[in-house]
């Protein structure tokens, strides 16, 4: 379910449900009912976030994930046939995310969780695979986490004080 919500800082951002979840905690007087919801936004054009809001109500816990989201947004580096520019493993608590770069016609090969990330950052051509744990919370924070790391040819070679060509061989 992507829907287009309101622009952040000029971008027009979509959203997508990655999971609602009804949670339950046992008080004196009976069981209170909580729900908690892992919302991802994009613009498709390399920025993305994830978060997680928690309410009473649904539509509640769907707002304050979408800014909880949108408070968590990252740039991701994007090569010219809209991949990865290299290969990564993104990690977060067990879930690990294999990120692999692909040539253009490829498409998004991924799971569901990592799907939504990497389709609301932009990602035309891309391989991944889940490993270790496949709860979905940890899926979406490890794919971020991946995006996040990767780096340009050029900054690279700004790190190690070379050249592109250098660095690229």
């Amino acid at each position: 379910m992507k829907r287009n919500i309101i622009d952040f800082n000029g971008l027009e951002l979509k959203e997508k449900v990655v999971t609602i979840k009804r949670v339950t905690k046992v008080v004196k007087g009976g069981r209170n009912f909580r729900f908690t919801a892992t919302v991802v936004v994009g613009d498709e054009n390399g920025h993305v976030g994830a978060g997680m809001g928690k309410a009473v109500e649904i539509p509640e816990a769907i707002r304050k994930g979408i800014e909880d989201a949108k408070k968590k947004m990252i740039e991701i580096p994007l090569d010219e046939n809209n991949s990865i520019p290299h290969d990564w493993l993104g990690k977060f608590g067990s879930a690990s995310v294999l990120l692999k770069r692909a040539p253009e016609g490829t498409g998004v090969i991924a799971g569901g969780p990592a799907r939504a990330v990497l389709e609301l950052a932009g990602i035309k051509n891309i391989r991944t695979k889940s490993l270790g744990s496949n709860n979905k919370a940890n899926l979406v924070a490890a794919t971020i986490t991946g995006l996040s790391q990767l780096k340009t040819p050029e900054q690279v070679a700004n790190l190690r004080g070379k050249t592109v060509e250098e660095v690229l061989g």
